[in-house]
């Protein structure tokens, strides 16, 4: 699988390319559009260490052939991994399916609960949606995904929390609203910390913590995930500027050994027509319900709002959606059929 591959590759050498989600992801794409020189070398080197192969090959089971990310609709998973210290195993903590479409110079970014409850694909088995990269790392987390939205996922990126931490400190902190004080623990990050209702700025391990933390918010992971939104703007908005960044080297060494991809440098590059659209995203998300079985927590999606998402995101990548009546019908009996065996 890909993901023993990167755990040899992180042995083998002491560093390649040294988390998280949305927020990261863009960063890291402005600061391969926007800087040159020595800074346009170490992002190069350090992208090349970071690439890495997936089990399937160069394209998704849902393309006939690979697409060029330059001139070509694409679709990126994006992981972001409760891990450190150049550890890029384990659960994903969040996970986020952004689509680009070149024509149209647009980004869609879908939020996907991690508890959402899902078939986990090659497990033959329901489980949360976040269990997948721990069963079979990035390949599986792809697959499942894929199955989800009947769509192809082109390319991912996986941070884990020292790369996420790293970049707000080196931007010098994120401006959010904070919309109830909280307390936060984790001890292997950042202890407890406590974070105040109202406008604050907050550095990299308060960014996590305001990131991570649903105990405390009524509306769980919807929530989370318009904080994690919140904190992306935030981020775009410091990096628009990089004279912010007060330690580009610094910040190269973090994200080294923290950050994998099977997106090459070249490709990245070619995607200087987004720059200027990273301001303007839509978000995208799905409806679902609270949902127990035998104790455990689950958000169970709404078949009807997995289908809109799937319509809408096919749509952006210029993939023909079936509007065969029949398969509508048949679509429709089963969401029915569903509902009502599902217990809530």
């Amino acid at each position: 699988m890909a993901h023993s591959r990167m755990e040899k590759k992180r042995r083998k050498k002491r560093s390649p390319f040294k988390r998280f989600i949305k927020v990261t992801s863009l960063v890291f794409l402005l600061l391969i559009l926007t800087t040159g020189g020595y800074a346009f070398w170490k992002i190069n080197d350090v992208s090349q260490s970071a690439q890495v192969d997936l089990d399937r090959g160069e394209h998704s089971e849902y393309r006939d052939a690979a697409i060029n990310p330059n001139k070509d609709p694409f679709s990126m998973l994006i992981l972001g991994l409760d891990t450190r210290d150049g550890d890029l195993s384990g659960i994903s903590d969040a996970m986020v399916l952004a689509t680009f479409n070149p024509k149209e110079g647009t980004i869609k970014m879908l939020n996907i609960p991690r508890d959402s409850r899902v078939q986990i694909a090659g497990r033959e088995r329901i489980d949360k949606i976040n269990h997948a990269h721990a069963f079979g790392g990035v390949d599986m987390s792809i697959a499942t995904v894929e199955n989800l939205l009947d769509i192809p996922v082109d390319y991912f990126l996986s941070l884990n929390f020292d790369a996420f931490m790293k970049i707000i400190d080196e931007l010098g902190g994120v401006d959010v609203e904070v919309p109830m004080t909280f307390t936060e623990t984790d001890n292997a990050t950042y202890g407890t910390l406590t974070i105040e209702e109202g406008p604050q700025r907050l550095n990299g391990q308060e960014a996590l913590a305001y990131a991570r933390m649903r105990k405390s918010d009524p509306r769980g992971d919807l929530g989370r995930g318009d904080r994690q939104k919140e904190i992306m703007e935030s981020v775009i908005k410091e990096a628009a500027s990089l004279s912010s960044i007060t330690n580009f080297g610094s910040l190269m060494d973090a994200l080294d050994g923290n950050i994998y991809t099977n997106m090459s440098f070249n490709h990245v590059l070619g995607m200087h027509s987004y720059a200027d659209e990273l301001n303007n995203i839509e978000s995208v998300s799905f409806s679902g319900d609270n949902y127990t079985e035998n104790g455990v927590y689950y958000y169970q999606l709404r078949e009807d709002s997995v289908k809109e998402v799937s319509t809408m995101l096919k749509q952006h990548l210029d993939i023909e959606v079936d509007t065969d009546p029949e398969f509508a019908d048949e679509a429709e009996s089963a969401e029915q059929t569903e509902e009502t065996n599902t217990e809530y």
